[in-house]
């Protein structure tokens, strides 16, 4: 054990300190890296209340001297510097030997510790700053820290904490980067009795991020190895095709320290231009070692932030490293069965959707199929009434293609295509000529012919007010604008931003949450900090019609989604979400419900270029011009603009 020694003050006031305890979860932080600086290859965190009441950490290292254990608990009091030429090359985790004097004036602390060469171990305790016992103790090789009520004297720090439920979590986080920063460490992590993280220790970094962050963020990484200029980068990389909406996914870790680097996530960007979508970015765990004598570690009261003598090496690593791997294999999408099965009908619906076709099922003799107009795009059934309808007796199948309802799948097959109308019948359906065809059960009648369909659409029902009459639709312009002549004008109507307006309108006068849409539980995976974010706005989330459960270990399972939205980027949706709670923690509800009726709007409006029939894009200008309070997107673009005839016949010079 090397002997600890009281710093001289010129060598303490070298040191940027300012290391203050602001939560559980720096608490943890200081002691489990006090236990790896120690060797230990096990460590065992355990907290109760968040780790408000209680925080326990044992570790399997070398063990504090009795000689030295109130010198540990003295402010920059370290065995890890000793001189102002250590400070160029420090390799350890700690080093101010401020951690556990800052731990001890605010709480109660006992440490059970015992050295190899030692037969009884020592038990001492302090609080509050003040010793309380020094005795001895039987425990093995190791040391053991109880840290009891933190901030039991300092009540103006404890009203800063927030519940329980958020401390534990940040806790998580702390726990779950000193395992991925070093995988040759076993961590056990043990939460209110339960255990919620136990990693192998095998030094197999993979190994470390399978048990952290889980099995489908680990099936999305790309193994990186590289040396450049005395730089090397070791960890993995996301796949491009499970790039995410924000950097919560990114952990880089320099010399086994957890930090925070522009550098590094610029480098990684550089590296997967052309490879993913724009506005989205990879995920990586990734640990640069470089020279010690090349960063200055101590800029930052955490430690979290570092200074490079030069960025050019760090970044040059970072971004061949990741070029390198991205290049070195086939990533392509590969379609499996039941991927190709839902694509067929993801395409037949779209198909269907913009040319339906009646096909009779009960007529002697083949008739033409009737196109009928389509649904109009920016209504939809909510889940609720169709779950309704499909338990009354008698009642007909839906006819939009969809699954069928859970409670009546059986041994049938699980899209019924024909009797919803998407596919007609393998075989014509014979009736003997000397017999009436019997009357057609609901579920079987044909679709409507375009009269018909008329008739029972009712548009003028849809709209909320009657449109102006002196109105006439055009045209369509590049796939984005509507063109409509109206009196002596002519507007030009982005149907995006129109129709977003509309349906964030809708959401805001609602008195009730919006109508949701089942689907089978989706599980996401998080990092800790989003974790806690969704978790801590569920009951917001609720309102903005997200079914959304906690699942545990930075896990949600989203159940329901607004109706409005496509069920097919649930997870990325549910990250972007958190990404936007983590960045605005001060906003007030009312402002954070106001956002995600944006984000629900934004996603389920028509996009520039989707294909809209004319049907719909005259029932849409007409409900659009009996509204006129829309002319600004939420995000403040106009939705329309317009052009008087003098101002055309102006600019052709047919008037002076």
């Amino acid at each position: 054990m090397p002997k600890i020694n009281l710093l001289p003050k010129q060598l303490a006031d070298l040191i940027a300190a300012g290391e203050v305890v602001e939560r559980p979860s720096s608490v943890v932080k200081e002691l489990m890296e006090n236990s790896i600086d120690a060797g230990a290859r096990s460590i065992t965190v355990e907290i109760k209340n968040g780790g408000i009441k209680y925080i326990r950490v044992t570790d399997n290292g070398c063990g504090i001297d009795r000689g030295d254990i109130r010198n540990a608990f003295l402010s920059h009091a370290t065995s890890k510097i000793s001189c102002e030429d250590d400070l160029d090359s420090i390799l350890t985790l700690g080093f101010r030997g401020e951690a556990l004097a800052s731990v001890a004036s605010v709480a109660s602390v006992d440490i059970m510790t015992r050295t190899g060469d030692s037969d009884v171990g020592t038990h001492y305790r302090i609080e509050g700053g003040e010793e309380q016992l020094l005795d001895d103790a039987g425990c093995p090789v190791g040391t053991t820290i109880v840290v009891r009520d933190l901030f039991f004297n300092t009540p103006a720090r404890m009203k800063f904490l927030k519940k329980d439920v958020t401390e534990g979590n940040s806790v998580a986080a702390a726990v779950d980067r000193i395992a991925l920063s070093h995988p040759e460490v076993a961590v056990r992590f043990i939460r209110d009795d339960k255990e919620i993280l136990r990693t192998e220790g095998r030094g197999d970094l993979g190994s470390a991020v399978y048990s952290v962050l889980g099995k489908e963020f680990f099936e999305t990484l790309i193994p990186v190895k590289y040396e450049l200029d005395g730089v090397r980068v070791e960890g993995f990389i996301s796949k491009p095709l499970a790039s995410r909406p924000n950097r919560n996914m990114q952990y880089f870790f320099l010399n086994g320290r957890f930090i925070r680097t522009g550098t590094g996530s610029a480098a990684l960007s550089e590296a997967y231009k052309n490879s993913i979508m724009a506005g989205k970015f990879p995920a990586c765990v990734l640990n640069i070692i470089i020279p010690p004598h090349t960063v200055d570690v101590n800029v930052h009261p955490s430690k979290i932030e570092v200074r490079f003598a030069d960025d050019r090496p760090v970044f040059n690593a970072v971004y061949y490293g990741a070029k390198n791997a991205l290049t070195g294999g086939d990533f392509r999408p590969k379609l499996t069965p039941a991927a190709a099965i839902n694509s067929y009908v993801k395409n037949l619906n779209a198909v269907t959707e913009s040319k339906q076709m009646s096909f009779s099922a009960v007529t002697r003799e083949s008739a033409p199929a009737k196109p009928v107009p389509a649904e109009d795009f920016w209504q939809r059934k909510p889940a609720e009434q169709f779950s309704g309808e499909l338990k009354k007796p008698g009642a007909a199948k839906p006819a939009s293609g969809g699954l069928k309802d859970p409670s009546a799948v059986g041994n049938d097959r699980e899209f019924d295509l024909v009797n919803t109308g998407r596919l007609p019948p393998t075989e014509p359906v014979k009736a003997e000529p000397e017999k009436e065809a019997p009357a057609p059960e609901p579920a079987n009648l044909p679709a409507p012919s375009v009269e018909t369909a008329h008739k029972e659409a009712k548009p003028a029902e849809v709209i909320k007010e009657a449109a102006p009459e002196d109105h006439r639709y055009v045209g369509e312009l590049f796939g984005t604008y509507l063109l409509v002549e109206c009196g002596d004008k002519m507007l030009i109507i982005d149907k995006h931003a129109a129709h977003e307006r509309m349906i964030y309108n809708d959401l805001k006068s609602r008195e009730t949450r919006p109508d949701s849409q089942l689907l089978m539980p989706v599980t996401v995976s998080l990092s800790k900090e989003e974790y806690s974010a969704v978790v801590d706005n569920l009951d917001l989330l609720a309102q903005a019609g997200y079914g959304i459960d906690d699942f545990g270990s930075g896990t949600v399972i989203v159940r329901e989604c607004p109706m409005n939205l496509s069920t097919e980027d649930v997870e990325m949706l549910v990250a972007e979400i958190a990404g936007y709670l983590i960045s605005n923690k001060q906003d007030l509800t009312p402002e954070k419900l106001d956002w995600l009726y944006e984000n629900i709007a934004c996603r389920a409006a028509i996009k520039a270029g989707d294909l809209t029939s004319e049907y719909e894009a005259r029932k849409f200008v007409d409900q659009l011009l009996s509204m006129p309070e829309v002319k600004f997107c939420p995000h403040g673009r106009p939705v329309m603009i317009e052009m008087t005839r003098k101002e055309m016949e102006k600019s052709f010079g047919r008037i002076q």
